[in-house]
């Protein structure tokens, strides 16, 4: 990092943490009303109208996912700051329109696009990755982790109260607004060191035979997959478990909203927490830890016979898992040279992207064929699994243990 960077990179942390609220909080504000806005667009039928819901949802996360080396590698050509500029700008855009939509084509397309626009936490991370100083960047993309944390836990609370008050179609524009303010908070404050263009530099691309830490980058890969995998295996189940769990059918939905917003409460309160600890114990010990406790924390959730028992352990769960974004994201950049950052960053989201696909799909079909209680236990092998391969490939294979 230049030194010019280093003098200011707190801002720009600051900037990129209220965009990556304001960006995930806007996206995630649709998503309790999305299956009734289906239905205002000419959705008929339960089946019909959960089903394109479903697709509606999941079209953001395909986009995105395909779209995130793209955008990684122009940012290591063209700058980060640029890729923050037109991710929020496009998002803007895209989600205001999606209050204009008159059919469940024109909402699909949009999902699509938005996803194909976005990434703007995933650009900020990288920006902070490459500009906070080696020894606080745990600290400092553990910031950027609680914002899209927050961002998570407040939106959907928020878009269960708004379309009621000024409707749905307004609630569109208030959160492409909202992206709109995050968009002209990064054009104006966040500054980057002048960089050039790729046709004008001489510097040849670091290939992916030539990097270092091949083993290290693949490892973070697939554990960002597991983490968002085993966040996702319990969100179609949710709502049904608790049924089983209480007599009292009135209060199911909202006892599985707690359930589901505990976890992101516990990843606020300790992700820049854990970001501190990391930088001075070692990013890939904390990752080690917190999938140990998060898969050992996985059993008892098995076999709870009260929603408030789950809702504590899905709490420490979240306290656990909420340094792992931060740490796999300074390992990344500890073992690839600067160039290339933005690039292998971009496959890290995809393979989260693609966790997010695959853990409902995986819970899904586990709870239906195997019964629900062993969702919870799949899930904890592989996140043990997943600490035992960063043990044997990171920790065991080095004297030092890897920032």
């Amino acid at each position: 990092m230049s030194e010019a960077g280093n003098t200011f990179w707190h801002r720009n942390l600051i900037v990129c943490m209220v965009g990556s609220f304001s960006t995930v909080f806007a996206m995630t504000l649709m998503l309790p009303f999305l299956p009734l806005f289906v239905e205002q667009l000419g959705v008929t039928g339960h089946a019909a109208v959960v089903q394109w819901a479903g697709i509606a949802y999941s079209a953001t996360f395909l986009s995105a996912g395909l779209i995130a080396p793209v955008w990684g590698r122009l940012g290591d050509r063209y700058g980060r700051k640029a890729m923050l500029v037109r991710a929020s700008l496009g998002m803007a855009l895209m989600v205001s329109l999606m209050g204009f939509a008159t059919n469940i084509w024109h909402l699909l397309i949009l999902r699509l696009l938005v996803g194909l626009a976005g990434g703007y936490s995933s650009g900020a991370t990288i920006l902070i990755a490459v500009q906070a100083p080696a020894k606080r960047s745990g600290w400092a993309l553990g910031m950027i982790a609680s914002g899209v944390m927050a961002g998570n836990l407040a939106g959907p609370l928020a878009g269960g109260w708004l379309p009621p008050l000024i409707g749905i179609r307004a609630t569109f524009w208030l959160a492409g607004a909202l992206i709109f303010i995050a968009f002209l908070l990064t054009l104006l404050l966040i500054r980057e060191p002048v960089k050039s263009s790729g046709k004008e530099t001489n510097k040849e691309p670091v290939s992916w035979s030539q990097l270092p830490g091949r083993a290290a980058v693949l490892c973070m890969l697939l554990t960002g997959l597991l983490l968002m995998l085993a966040n996702m295996s319990i969100e179609p189940i949710i709502t049904v478990f608790i049924r089983t769990l209480t007599s009292d059918t009135a209060t199911v939905t909202h006892t599985a909203g707690l359930v589901m917003s505990a976890a992101a409460l516990g990843s606020v309160i300790s992700a820049s927490w854990l970001g501190r600890l990391a930088d001075r114990i070692g990013h890939v010990r904390v990752i080690t830890g917190a999938l140990t406790a998060a898969g050992l924390l996985l059993i008892p959730q098995a076999f709870v016979t009260a929603g408030w028992q789950l809702i504590g352990l899905r709490f420490l769960m979240g306290i656990a898992l909420g340094g792992l974004l931060p740490c796999i994201a300074a390992v990344i950049r500890s073992r690839v040279p600067e160039e290339r950052v933005g690039g292998i960053m971009g496959y890290s989201v995809s393979a989260q992207f693609i966790g997010q696909f695959t853990g409902p799909l995986l819970g899904g079909f586990t709870g239906a064929h195997f019964g629900m209680r062993f969702v919870f236990l799949v899930t904890s092998l592989l996140m043990l699994a997943g600490a035992a391969l960063n043990w044997r490939v990171l920790l065991r294979r080095n004297a030092s243990p890897l920032k």
